[in-house]
């Protein structure tokens, strides 16, 4: 692993850059602020919209300093200082009313995204609410989420209890095949997204287009939706905490979990050389 090299810093958020309670604490800021003192780009790679990025970046001072939000699991990226969209993949939209059909079939709730916040059916659906509180965005009820959708999204979320997660990706598999990508990125959430979609093929594109390559790269994600990062990225990190199959294609794991500055301890290590 060469580390000298690292010029792209890309972070999921949930269950890595941030500790259970949603925050950033003073030693991995500290970290981060002294990367970008070097020159070190960050990207900001979640699953949330970026709505739910946004005020992260504006945390981290990225709308100044200049860095990206990676949201949609690779769907957007989004340049923090001048808005531009640097990479976008969009839902097809035909495909919206057959989800909203299927996740009404199975009984389960789905939400999309728009420029006030998450739109649904179902409003009240408990896992639902969970994106709610990780975005810090308010859900917005609408009688029917396929007509309301006239716009481009770049995916829809089904929420639903982890004890049916394997049975209702089975079917949504089975119902989507070669059409869309889908993929539980926790036991709750079931993401669909168009097809191609990930955090490392959105990531190649950004880099090629700042004339960098792989190498050039480092990821840290604790989720399995971290996993093409991590592979794809010269130097892959693993939070302590991460699921096993994402420790299994990581070049390090940190000692430390996401609630006691895991990050920090990476940049520390191969970005700030301490």
């Amino acid at each position: 692993m060469a580390t000298s090299n690292i010029r792209v810093l890309a972070l999921d958020l949930d269950g890595t850059l941030t500790n259970d309670q949603k925050e950033i604490t003073p030693r991995t800021r500290a970290a981060l602020e002294r990367a970008m003192d070097q020159g070190v780009t960050v990207v900001l790679a979640s699953g949330r919209p970026t709505a739910g990025v946004r005020p992260v970046a504006q945390e981290l001072g990225l709308d100044q300093r200049g860095g990206c939000i990676l949201s949609y699991n690779g769907g957007a990226i989004v340049d923090c200082k001048t808005g531009e969209i640097r990479y976008q993949k969009i839902l097809p939209a035909e495909l919206v009313p057959e989800l909203c059909a299927f996740a009404a079939q199975e009984d389960v709730a789905i939400v999309t995204y728009n420029d006030a916040g998450i739109v649904t059916e179902r409003p009240e659906d408990p896992w639902a609410a969970k994106e709610s509180f990780t975005n810090k965005l308010p859900m917005i009820r609408v009688e029917d989420l396929a007509v309301h959708v006239d716009y481009p999204v770049n995916k829809m979320l089904i929420t639903l209890d982890p004890a049916r997660m394997d049975d209702v990706c089975r079917a949504a598999r089975e119902k989507f095949a070669g059409r869309i990508d889908l993929y539980p990125s926790c036991a709750f959430f079931l993401e669909a997204v168009p097809l191609g979609v990930a955090k490392d093929a959105s990531l190649a594109a950004l880099l090629s287009s700042m004339g960098l390559t792989r190498e050039n790269l480092m990821a840290c994600g604790d989720g399995l939706n971290d996993c093409s990062m991590i592979q794809f990225a010269g130097v892959g990190v693993a939070m302590a905490n991460a699921a096993p199959e994402v420790k299994e294609v990581a070049d390090y794991v940190t000692q430390a979990d996401n609630n006691h500055d895991g990050v920090a301890e990476a940049v520390e290590k191969f970005i700030l050389n301490v």
